[in-house]
């Protein structure tokens, strides 16, 4: 028999792989997304929405919708693919009694494979932030002028990629360059694994392109640095000395309203031992500001305790991932052709504008992929 799988012997032996996974292998899947854990978490937080006073206090409860948005990105998608495997396993046996179905059965195996693929991508989002909302800055670095407008074309990348994904996005902090673009933003995105998919952004990215600001039509190189951050709740323990910290009010600029233009409202943050700098100045009470800014210094602070252990992991492997904020991550080609590719993965795209528009999925996954394999060579 030859149908649309090709020979009987192929088709035979691929269904019937699928079919062996649908009735044995997928049970690898509570294992593989500890399943158990997650659906047990799930279902109390499902439980505590049921609550009648689960609206009293509005930040407890849209940190808990968050946490059962990013389970349940994880949970039903498992559930629906074991559901499928034991379809599947119904459609082999009519496949084998009709070739008929053939044609249904290989579009089924396609779909299911695809399905497993981001199931296995969701796995490696395992970090113990990588559930969060995600803080993400923007700095123009060298380049002058076309380093500020490409930090915004960077930020309008983001918030075209959050946008798209349905995630939320907050706006903490912007300072417009006077001449074009800006010089630094900083906005939280809020979404089901926001940060564990968002963190490996962090890093120079690099444009090269013939400056619209150079009279001459001279190509420029210019650089901007993303920082990425968990948001983090009250519930994580962070250390932060008061005394360690210096606080400057400032008057807050850009748009914003007159009382927040003519008000020292914004807030600036030094946290002496380390050197981080936090900012906001996104709201017009200078005590929200404050608390805004507290809760991005305590996601950095997190972030630095989490680099340090995966330091210390590689360490023992004499190999330190070159990922961070200050390494030449991804480069961005608008001359002579257009192209994009990551300095890490090699994951590559030809259309510049499409990634600009958002279209940086592919960078991520493959980011995430990429880190499994480096964490494989250490081993």
């Amino acid at each position: 028999m030859v149908n649309s799988c090709g020979s009987y012997s192929l088709w035979n032996e691929r269904c019937w792989t699928a079919s062996k996974e649908s009735r044995v292998g997928w049970h690898s899947y509570e294992t593989l997304f500890d399943y158990d854990r997650k659906l047990s978490q799930l279902t109390a937080l499902e439980e505590r929405m049921a609550a009648a006073d689960f609206w009293d206090n509005q930040e407890t409860a849209q940190e808990t919708l968050a946490k059962m948005k990013a389970l349940a990105a994880v949970v039903r998608p498992a559930e629906e693919a074991v559901k499928a495997g034991g379809d599947l396993t119904a459609l082999v046996e009519m496949a084998e009694e009709d070739e008929g179905f053939a044609g249904e059965l290989t579009s089924e195996v396609e779909r299911l494979e695809g399905r497993l693929d981001d199931l296995e991508l969701k796995a490696l989002l395992s970090g113990p932030h990588d559930g969060a909302g995600a803080i993400l800055t923007i700095n123009a670095r060298d380049g002058g002028v076309d380093a500020n407008d490409w930090a915004e074309m960077l930020l309008r990348m983001y918030r075209q990629w959050a946008s798209q994904n349905d995630y939320a996005i907050e706006e903490v902090d912007r300072q417009d360059n006077d001449e074009a673009g800006i010089s630094s933003a900083t906005i939280i995105v809020r979404g089901p694994m926001a940060y564990g998919y968002l963190k490996g952004e962090t890093g120079l990215h690099r444009l090269v392109r013939i400056s619209p600001f150079n009279a001459d039509g001279k190509r420029q190189t210019s650089f901007a640095a993303v920082d990425v951050s968990p948001e983090i709740n009250d519930e994580v323990e962070i250390e932060i000395n008061d005394a360690d910290l210096r606080e400057d009010v400032f008057r807050a600029s850009g748009a914003g309203g007159q009382h927040v233009n003519k008000t020292s409202s914004a807030i600036r943050l030094t946290h002496m031992p380390t050197g981080i700098v936090v900012q906001c100045q996104n709201e017009r009470s200078q005590h929200k500001n404050r608390a805004t800014a507290m809760r991005m210094l305590r996601a950095r602070m997190a972030r630095i305790e989490e680099e340090k252990r995966e330091v210390e992991q590689a360490t023992k492997y004499k190999e330190r991932a070159k990922v961070g904020f200050g390494s030449q991550i991804r480069n961005y080609f608008l001359h002579p052709d257009q192209r994009v590719k990551d300095a890490r993965t090699g994951f590559y795209m030809g259309s510049f504008n499409a990634v600009l528009d958002g279209d940086i999925q592919g960078f991520l996954d493959a980011f995430l992929r990429w880190r499994v394999g480096q964490e494989i060579k250490q081993a």
